[in-house]
C-alpha cells in the first residue's frame, strides 16, 4: 500500500499546473444561437411537400364544397321547374274543360230535376275538387275584381247594397290561388 501511496505522490509532483479557461454563457445567448441556426437551416423538403399538399387539399375541399352547392341548387330548381311545368299543363286542360262544365250547369238551369245531368254535374265538380280546380263563389258578394267580371249593372235597393253581385252570368274558377277564369256577374249600384 506504501508502494501506491508513492506512485500517487510521484503523479502529483511530476505534473504541471495547468490553466482551465471558462467562458461564460446565458440563456439568451443559448436562443439566440438556437434561432439563427433554424433561421439560416433551408426549410426541408419534406416541409415543402407538406405545405403544397395541405394547399391542394384546401383547394379540392372548396371546390367540392362548391360543387355539392351547385348541385343541390340545380335539384331545388329542376324540381320547381317540373312543378311549374305541372302546374302550367294542368291549368291549361282545365281552361279546355271548362265550356263542357258550362254546358253541364246550363243543362242543369234548363231541367234541374233530370237525375242525369245532376249527376254529371257532381261527377266534374268532384273531378274539378280532385285536381284542385275550385269554383269561385259569387251571389252575394261583394264585387271583386280578381274573382269578378260585372258585365250589367242594375240599381241598388234595400235587398241589394251597392257593390253586391245579385245575379251570375257565368262561372268563376281557381285552380289553386290562380284565376283560371273570373265569374262573370251582374251588380248592384
Amino acid at each position: 500500500m506504501e508502494d501506491e501511496n508513492k506512485n500517487i505522490d510521484n503523479n502529483t509532483e511530476n505534473t504541471e499546473p495547468q490553466s482551465v479557461s471558462v467562458e461564460s454563457v446565458s440563456v439568451n445567448d443559448a436562443a439566440k444561437n438556437t434561432n439563427d441556426t433554424d433561421a439560416n437551416k433551408p426549410e426541408s423538403e419534406s416541409d415543402k411537400l407538406i405545405g403544397e399538399l395541405q394547399t391542394q387539399i384546401a383547394d379540392l375541399t372548396d371546390k367540392y364544397m362548391r360543387a355539392v352547392a351547385e348541385l343541390e341548387n340545380t335539384r331545388r330548381r329542376a324540381g320547381r321547374d317540373a312543378e311549374s311545368a305541372a302546374r302550367t299543363a294542368g291549368m291549361g286542360i282545365t281552361k279546355k274543360i271548362l265550356p263542357v262544365m258550362d254546358a253541364v250547369d246550363a243543362a242543369l238551369k234548363h231541367a234541374p230535376d233530370d237525375d242525369g245531368i245532376k249527376s254529371l254535374a257532381m261527377a266534374m265538380e268532384s273531378a274539378f275538387a280532385q285536381i284542385g280546380v275550385v269554383k269561385i263563389e259569387s251571389i252575394g258578394q261583394q264585387l271583386n275584381p280578381q274573382f269578378h267580371s260585372a258585365i250589367s249593372v242594375v240599381p241598388a235597393d234595400d235587398a241589394h247594397p251597392t257593390n253586391t253581385i245579385i245575379e251570375e252570368m257565368q262561372s268563376g274558377y281557381m285552380y289553386g290561388d290562380t284565376v283560371l277564369r273570373p265569374a262573370m256577374v251582374v251588380v248592384a249600384k
